[in-house]
Parts: structure tokens; sequence; C-alpha cells
């Protein structure tokens, strides 16, 4: 339970449009890197295999793998720093966090990806390939 009076300080320091994304999407996080006068924009890119907390404590960690090697990073979600986060593909997770993923390697590390379900103008759900839509009805 928070604090009424907490939440009124923390609201302006909330983005406004938070990035939309879920545990198990492939995401590129844009940061903003300054350096001395110079700024730059420094893509991170993996999946997110965990996210927690609320307001401006909610974090969200990416991991991926360089040189055969497990990097993970915890970004702040309402960080100043993070320009964008840009969804690649939505993976499908049944679990809240996927620490599975770190004992892992190669293909076993990836998760399969969800599928889209289209509305047809008749408002009836359909599935995103026709062929099968004929054949379910």
């Amino acid at each position: 339970m928070t604090n009424k009076i907490l939440l009124l300080v923390e609201q302006p320091h909330l983005k406004k449009e938070p990035p939309q994304f879920s545990v198990g999407d492939t995401v590129d996080v844009a940061t903003r890197i300054i350096e001395g006068e110079k700024e730059r924009i420094q893509i991170f890119s993996g999946i997110v295999i965990m996210k927690k907390g609320s307001g401006t404590n909610e974090m969200f960690t990416v991991r991926r793998i360089v040189n055969n090697e497990g990097v993970e990073r915890v970004f702040p979600l309402h960080s100043p720093f993070i320009s964008r986060v840009t969804v690649k593909r939505s993976g499908e997770s049944r679990r809240a966090k996927l620490f599975y993923l770190r004992g892992r390697v190669g293909k076993a590390t990836r998760l399969t990806e969800k599928r889209k379900v289209t509305k047809k103008e008749d408002g009836t759900k359909g599935t995103d390939k026709p062929e099968l839509a004929a054949t379910a009805t």
C-alpha cells in the first residue's frame, strides 16, 4: 500500500506515455550517453527477463549474449536517460521472471513468438493466416 502523498510527489517525474512491452519481448533500449559536452544514443538490445517495482522505482532487466557471455542490464523505466524502447519481437511467456534463461545457451534461449489475433469485419476473432480461418469455420 502506497502513501497518497508519495504518489503526488512522484507524479511529475513519471513519463506521460511509458513504453508498452512485457516480459519475454526482444527490445532495443536507446539510452542517452553524455560524455563531456557531447551526447549520443547507445542501443542495448536483448530479451526482457524481469519487470519489478512501481512508480518511479519501476525497473526492467534486459539480457543479451556478448562474446558467449551473458550480459544483463537493469534500466529504470521512467528515467530521462531512456529515450525509447522499441519492441522487435514479442515472446510468449508463462512466467513473470525468466531467470531460467540464465542457464541456457544458443537456440535454447529462444522463446516462441506471440501470435497476432486479428478481428474480422463481422466482429468475430480470426487468425493471422487466411487459409486457417477458412478451415476453422
